[in-house]
């Protein structure tokens, strides 16, 4: 029905006012989709219940956990994404998934636009609004935060004049972001980028400086995607929530970064990842085991592209799918096993092994007998130095 519109609701106070703001002012009635991806929270059965109580004419629940982690959370251990050399993709990895369950349930519903909570100041309404305009280019959408004037001071007196079930945050000055891939936190205090952060804006991490015991873990890939924990066959899924715990106990995956937004403005964020940087870690030293040097060099660029283009909403774009395509074919014997050390903060590679491996100990020992060599070594360093010894000799005729 054209006269329906499908909001990204989250159940918070934003969104759920946003049902009752969108249908006054377009006259559409509002479909709220909550989308599963691992965010920690409430019941999403209450969630769904919230949006209808404030005015949704239907609330639908979808679980993509299994799908984030299969086709979101994997492709970014493949390309080692970090933004910016440092935090993974928090938010931009689940924004895609997101927006295509919206374009989805837009579509099977006949409804002729979606709508997002997002406010004109962050990356997640060029995300969603990018997303949805790749998969259903006729889809109109609308952003009442950014659009229709919902400020917060309004959306709260809106509430509290329909006495909605739903009341906004005062215990907390922070804005929290989270889903299976890690926590964003930002605002508050955070907007000083000089002002320490507080240790009880943490909540999946513990605090690494607490003595306590290390942990070993050994974690198995095949074509680059982690399969196993200590010999166990789990999920992609299962594996990310198991070093969620396991890495956030040590204290793993603290990361306070001043970040590039799309819009162009700088954001300080305190991320919480333990099982991102873990991950991240444990793949990219078994590549340096696995993958030629020429490759792993290229690669490197190309990580770095496809962490941008994630970052800035790019996630259906063509240049994403032709590194997804370079990034995959690099993959194929990527495999084997990695042991991490989890202490004080840090998941230190201890060990690596494959039946893909390059390493060859003949060719890398010193010892007498090894099979280098050592003789044509000489020739080749010559040749290796021959362009800067001519730029030298004609630098010094200068």
């Amino acid at each position: 029905m054209a006269d329906r519109v499908v909001l990204a609701y989250s159940g918070g106070l934003d969104t759920s006012v946003a049902i009752g703001w969108l249908r006054d002012t377009t006259g559409k009635d509002v479909v709220a989709l909550v989308v599963d991806v691992g965010q920690r929270g409430e019941d999403l059965a209450v969630v769904r219940q919230r949006a209808l109580d404030c005015g949704a004419v239907e609330s639908i629940v979808v679980d993509a956990r299994d799908e984030f982690a299969d086709d979101h959370i994997a492709p970014a251990i493949k390309a080692n994404a970090l933004h910016q050399k440092r935090h993974p993709l928090v938010s931009a990895l689940s924004r895609p998934l997101v927006a295509k369950h919206l374009a989805l349930t837009a579509k099977q519903l006949g409804a002729d636009s979606i709508a997002h909570g997002c406010t004109g100041a962050g990356n997640d309404q060029v995300r969603f609004e990018a997303a949805v305009a790749a998969i259903a280019p006729d889809l109109a959408t609308l952003a009442p935060m950014r659009d229709l004037g919902l400020t917060r001071t309004r959306a709260v007196a809106y509430a509290a004049e329909r006495a909605l079930p739903v009341e906004p945050s005062v215990r907390s000055p922070y804005s929290v972001d989270q889903d299976l891939w890690g926590r964003a936190v930002d605002a508050g205090p955070l907007e000083d980028p000089w002002s320490a952060p507080a240790e009880e804006l943490y909540a999946t991490t513990q605090d690494p400086t607490v003595p306590r015991d290390p942990d070993e873990v050994t974690i198995t890939f095949e074509q680059g995607v982690p399969v196993a924990i200590d010999g166990q066959r789990f999920s992609v899924l299962r594996i990310v929530q198991e070093l969620d715990a396991l890495a956030g106990k040590h204290g793993v995956g603290r990361l306070d970064v001043v970040e590039d937004r799309v819009i162009g403005v700088k954001a300080r964020v305190v991320y919480e990842a333990p099982a991102a940087v873990a991950l991240i870690a444990a793949h990219e030293e078994l590549e340096n085991l696995t993958l030629e040097r020429d490759v792993l060099r290229f690669k490197r660029q190309a990580e770095a592209e496809w962490a941008d283009l994630v970052y800035d909403g790019l996630w259906f774009g063509g240049l994403k799918r032709s590194l997804d395509a370079f990034i995959d074919h690099t993959q194929l014997r990527v495999a084997g096993d990695v042991r991490l050390r989890l202490h004080g903060g840090r998941a230190v590679v201890t060990g690596r092994r494959s039946g893909q491996s390059l390493y060859d100990f003949e060719l890398a020992t010193d010892d007498a007998g090894g099979a280098a060599d050592q003789s044509r070594a000489k020739g080749f360093t010559d040749t290796w130095a021959l362009p800067g010894r001519i730029a030298a000799r004609r630098d010094r005729a200068d």
